[in-house]
């Protein structure tokens, strides 16, 4: 019974081994990369402001008593919705449009309207945007939607969040889907590649979708498993029957 039992074991370990052989050159990312500065990288474009993104405004000021009058006071509604408009609406301050803009540019936006009022002395604008997320499809270990409260976030970290590639993922071909000003973009980036590194899509940006294309590999392999299946396990209880025998 421990002869048969072993013998199994050996034989679907083989197989496994067999159907999983993928060259590390595939899987390998940044071949070749060398120890450079990437500040260009780093100085990340900030993305713009679009239709329904909800962002979080807070206006103080060395007047605590004034700063009441530009801030929502009704704490279970939760940021500002960018409406179809491109404009939000702003305590005191009415519609304002944020469509296009960047966070900075809202700030200082924002900021520049206060001060035409002189009614709060030295003004400071907080923005952060509460609905950052990123979603990771296709051949990666936990596809999932990613959301970023840190307002930045890499490619490479978004798969590591995502359980990281399998085995069978196309590191050299990942789609990314990405919209703006109205338009659906598609890139295909190559992350086995030192320049992806200095790429400009190296950081992505809110609502972008990863997608990780299965290779050949795999779709081989499933085939060839699908085939080799009935006959391994008619081998395997042939095998089995034999051993019985000779045990006996």
């Amino acid at each position: 019974m421990a002869a048969r039992y072993i013998i199994s074991i050996i034989i679907l370990q083989s197989l496994l081994v067999f159907t999983s052989c993928t060259p590390s050159k595939k899987i390998t990312y940044f071949q070749n990369a060398q120890d450079s500065d990437l500040r260009q990288v780093l100085a990340t474009i900030e993305a713009p402001i679009q239709k329904n993104d909800i962002l979080n405004i807070v206006v103080s000021s060395l007047s605590p008593e004034e700063d009441v009058k530009y801030n929502r006071i009704d704490n279970t509604t939760k940021g500002y919705l960018v409406n179809n408009d491109g404009t939000i609406q702003l305590p005191k301050l009415g519609n304002v449009m944020a469509e296009g803009l960047t966070k900075k540019q809202l700030t200082e936006k924002i900021t520049s309207i206060i001060l035409e009022k002189k009614e709060l002395l030295n003004p400071i604008v907080e923005i952060r945007q509460l609905n950052f997320e990123v979603t990771v499809l296709g051949e990666v270990t936990n596809p999932s939607v990613i959301t970023v409260p840190s307002e930045k976030i890499s490619l490479v970290k978004a798969l590591g969040l995502a359980g990281d590639i399998t085995i069978y993922g196309k590191r050299d071909n990942i789609l990314l889907i990405r919209e703006e000003e109205g338009k659906r973009i598609t890139r295909h980036l190559d992350i086995n590649s030192a320049d992806f590194l200095n790429s400009e899509y190296y950081y992505l940006k809110p609502n972008d979708v990863v997608y990780v294309e299965p290779g050949k590999a795999k779709i081989a392999t499933i085939s060839r498993s699908k085939e080799l299946l009935p006959y391994i396990f008619s081998g395997i209880s042939v095998l089995i029957l034999v051993l019985d025998r000779v045990i006996k």
